[in-house]
């Protein structure tokens, strides 16, 4: 049996019920509870919605394809472990999927003790990660993995650009951030005349050009 951590929760987003049954059964015996959607549009609702240790996914789902959701979780600053599980086996598809921000993929047909251990090298590589992944500055802790954010101990509820922008901060930690370098929190090049900075913060009374989280 593979070692897992316990519980794990996966979220499997794959169309063909008998894939998902093979997956989900062969799971369970390593402790894996998996929760199948069948496509595409509900999948991603799902990546979004609560937290997963890992996502597993198809690469050509209806209402949504593989990438497109991974593209869009990856976008939110969700980095937890996303595997493809696919019969597009090229080696285009293959470095398409791992440079478009999935951590690992696997050519259906597959061995589901092979995908297990998969998922099991993904845990353990989050975990040993997961020390380095927590930020913490006046009395604030940022967790990158969850994207959890508590202030002495009191979790805050953050929208997600929110809490790119606090982790951008985090980890300047003492710098005065120009209004020209916060809008790397957005990862997109925008012009310097857009007012995105101004609807999340307020400049400080010293610096009109330096910003404090409002």
């Amino acid at each position: 049996m593979t070692h897992v951590p316990s519980p794990v929760r996966l979220l499997l987003v794959e169309d063909d019920p008998h894939t998902a049954a093979y997956v989900r059964d062969g799971l369970a015996r390593d402790g894996i509870g998996v929760t199948w959607v069948a496509n595409g549009t509900d999948g991603l609702s799902a990546a979004l919605g609560r937290h997963w240790d890992v996502i597993v996914l198809d690469r050509m789902l209806p209402g949504l394809d593989g990438m497109a959701i991974l593209k869009r979780v990856r976008e939110v600053g969700i980095r937890i472990p996303v595997l493809f599980l696919t019969t597009m086996d090229g080696v285009n598809s293959r470095v398409g999927g791992l440079r478009g921000g999935a951590d690992d993929y696997l050519v259906k047909p597959f061995a589901v003790r092979e995908l297990a251990a998969r998922v099991a090298v993904l845990l353990r590589r989050m975990g040993l990660a997961r020390d380095a992944t927590v930020l913490r500055a006046a009395g604030i802790t940022l967790d990158l993995l969850t994207r959890e954010v508590t202030r002495h101990g009191e979790k805050l509820f953050l929208q997600p650009q929110e809490v790119r922008i606090l982790e951008y901060f985090m980890r300047n930690p003492g710098t005065i951030l120009s209004r020209r370098m916060l809008l790397h929190a957005w990862n997109v090049d925008f012009p310097v005349h857009t007012n995105l900075v101004e609807t999340h913060l307020i400049p400080t009374p010293v610096r009109p050009d330096s910003y404090v989280i409002a």
